[in-house]
């Protein structure tokens, strides 16, 4: 088949890789040259430096014949005469100074701008039949958005589909190639017979629960889908966590093991931290709660989870002060940690964000950062070009390095390789020193760290405060 995505950010890039790998011709649309030119290099390093994603250079490199991206947008309006379906991977953040309200002008231009094209494909004559696909999270009633702006320019043999991805970043390849679940959603019968053409490898697999449904089933599913994790991840940390933090000889690990034995509860997300970022959770937590409440639905629960995200984070900083009396002015702080989570380079509501702008305002001398992946996008957010305060964020390129002079370290990515900090903060770091983990890394060391002068701050531990401290 011939297929068309807009856009080529995590959605559209890692969706077109497999549909590549599935036999079909893709074209690939941007506007960022940059992204475009490191997507199209044809080198599987490069490829990750753009978007890092286990698997995602090599599966393009593999299927070069298969896969085209351009920001010419040219060939894209050349490429309209054969196409099939075209995929909408458009960002849409939450807007700038609103609550829950989704920005969809980078969706509506390129919607826009598309169909004042498609009018014009096999010589006016509009005779190919394709679905647009909306395959990036969008409000509930998008489809009817999306078919009104088509009919307003006289596009006409077309469907539109929802196609909500459940991809995991930093297992989006793996994820891709071995779904639990395709959703598709269409109102009539041809447009769910492209959708199987494209997903002919999933659509009588065993393993694979094919579901079709109508449009607005599939755009709410994505949102409740991600609500309910997030409802999840806050509900341990907020209540298991606590409990773990504020009764003495409870452990956190020994907790999960007690619940998650129960099949009723269930294992995923038992894991505890500061803080549950990235792109989707809190966009679309927010996105729900708005279009709930102009329903007049009531939205408490919503705002609970939200309510509940943001306490987690906000109380691990102040713990410092709170519980072991550290006072972080003209101190040089470690960050470990910049991407909102391991195996990525995303920092979308990142910790490490809010963690800088936190320290920022207290007065530290220096703010010390190492990450493995997302070091050359975090440093492009803090630009001291932008702002002169951001200066004091230095950037180190490994553990040892950025743990050097400084008297505290806050840990805030679960990268694998972090759970060996331990041994270097013992011979980099002088006590008294504050270790702050944010992801119970060090979990085994905890008491060891404590009894050699180390003060201990830990998401669902008390803290362990050292006699060497003042």
């Amino acid at each position: 088949m011939r297929i068309l995505y807009i856009g080529a950010g995590f959605v559209g890039a890692c969706s077109a890789a497999v549909a590549a790998d599935s036999g079909h011709r893709v074209l690939v649309y941007d506007i960022d040259e940059n992204k475009i030119k490191m997507l199209s290099s044809g080198d599987r390093d490069t490829i990750e430096q753009c978007l890092f994603e286990k698997g995602l250079g090599d599966m393009i490199v593999r299927n070069k014949e298969n896969i085209t991206f351009t920001g010419d947008y040219e060939k894209v309006i050349k490429y309209l005469d054969e196409v099939e379906a075209i995929f909408m991977c458009l960002p849409t953040p939450e807007k700038k100074d609103s609550e829950g309200e989704s920005d969809l002008s980078y969706y509506y231009a390129a919607a826009e701008k598309l169909a004042l094209d498609l009018v014009k494909r096999k010589n006016n004559s509009q005779e190919n039949y394709l679905v647009i696909v909306n395959k990036s999270t969008v409000p509930i009633n998008m489809v009817d958005e999306t078919q009104k702006i088509m009919d307003k320019y006289g596009v006409k043999n077309y469907g539109v589909v929802s196609n909500p991805e459940f991809l995991v970043e930093g297992k989006a390849i793996d994820g891709s190639l071995k779904p639990d679940r395709i959703v598709i959603g269409a109102w009539n019968q041809q447009d769910f017979e492209i959708m199987r053409r494209i997903y002919q490898r999933f659509y009588n697999s065993p393993t694979v629960k094919y579901i079709e449904v109508n449009p607005k089933e599939a755009a709410a599913g994505k949102l409740l889908a991600n609500f309910l994790l997030f409802t999840r991840l806050v509900s341990v940390y907020d209540v298991v966590g606590r409990v773990a933090e504020s009764f003495g000889d409870i452990h956190f690990e020994n907790l999960r093991q007690i619940l998650t034995t129960d099949e009723r509860i269930g294992k995923w997300g038992f894991y505890d931290s500061l803080y549950a970022g990235g792109s989707c959770l809190i966009k679309d937590a927010k996105s729900l709660k708005k279009q709930l409440s102009e329903t007049g639905a009531n939205t408490e629960q919503v705002q609970r989870v939200l309510s509940g995200n943001a306490f987690q984070r906000d109380n691990f900083f102040a713990r410092a002060q709170k519980e072991a009396k550290f006072d972080w002015q003209n101190k040089k702080i470690a960050i470990l940690g910049l991407a909102f989570k391991r195996d990525t380079n995303d920092i979308r509501n990142s910790a490490a964000i809010d963690a800088v702008e936190f320290l920022l305002d207290k007065g530290v001398e220096e703010i010390r950062v190492y990450d493995p992946a997302a070091m050359d996008i975090f440093q492009k957010n803090f630009d001291p070009n932008k702002e002169k305060r951001f200066a004091k964020i230095k950037y180190f390129d490994n553990e040892k390095s950025v743990l050097e002079n400084s008297q505290a370290c806050l840990i805030l990515t679960d990268w694998a390789k972090f759970r060996s900090l331990g041994e270097i903060i013992k011979n980099v770091c002088p006590t008294p020193y504050l270790i702050m983990d944010g992801r119970r890394m060090l979990t085994d060391q905890f008491e060891e760290l404590n009894n050699l002068g180390y003060d201990v701050i830990a998401v669902g531990s008390p803290t362990k405060k050292s006699s060497q401290s003042s």
